[in-house]
């Protein structure tokens, strides 16, 4: 039996957005307000949807699927830097506007029945990972503090990505490239 690939839907960012999230993550850093991992500016990227380990046959049948959605290219806008919960900080994110939420919806509707639809989209990404806090209160005031330039940028194309876990964090490859209309 042949192995299942860890597999994803997401959107990349430019130069000028992973940048400015690097720009952000420093800020964090200097603060020492959490342990844990930032994360690489290579790995930086919104996720659409995650379909976890699945195995070549459902690839191709999901590379089929993406190639039907037709969407208009949208802008994207970098927004507020936050967590997704207060008592229990795994994730330190940064937001992207609503407009992703569209692109999410239509990924949904193609694969519906291959996978369940996102009931919870969040258009973040993530960009720092906290094995513990030293001061929640002073981290959630920091973080609120961050008022990121509003980086705008020109969302073209989407991809398939499979995600490889390895000692070193995970490496990313795209599997399927979406150009949108």
């Amino acid at each position: 039996m042949k192995p299942l690939k860890r597999i994803f839907i997401a959107i990349d960012l430019p130069r000028e957005a992973i940048n400015e999230i690097k720009r952000i993550q420093k800020l964090i850093e200097k603060q020492r307000l959490f342990a844990g991992k930032f994360t690489e500016p290579e790995n930086l990227h919104l996720t659409l949807k995650f379909l976890g380990e699945i195995s070549d046959e459902k690839i191709e049948e999901v590379k089929n699927r993406l190639k039907e959605i037709k969407i208009d290219k949208f802008n994207a806008e970098l927004g507020e830097v936050g967590v997704f919960s207060r008592s229990f900080v795994k994730i330190i994110w940064i937001k992207l506007n609503k407009k992703v939420f569209g692109l999410q919806k239509s990924v949904d509707e193609a694969l519906e029945g291959l996978f369940e639809k996102e009931e919870r989209f969040m258009s973040h990404i993530t960009i720092a990972r906290v094995k513990n806090t030293v001061d929640k209160k002073k981290l959630f005031e920091y973080l609120e503090s961050i008022n990121p330039p509003k980086i705008s940028f020109k969302v073209e194309k989407f991809y398939l990505k499979e995600s490889e876990l390895t000692s070193e964090g995970p490496v990313y490859e795209d599997v399927g490239e979406y150009k949108l209309v």
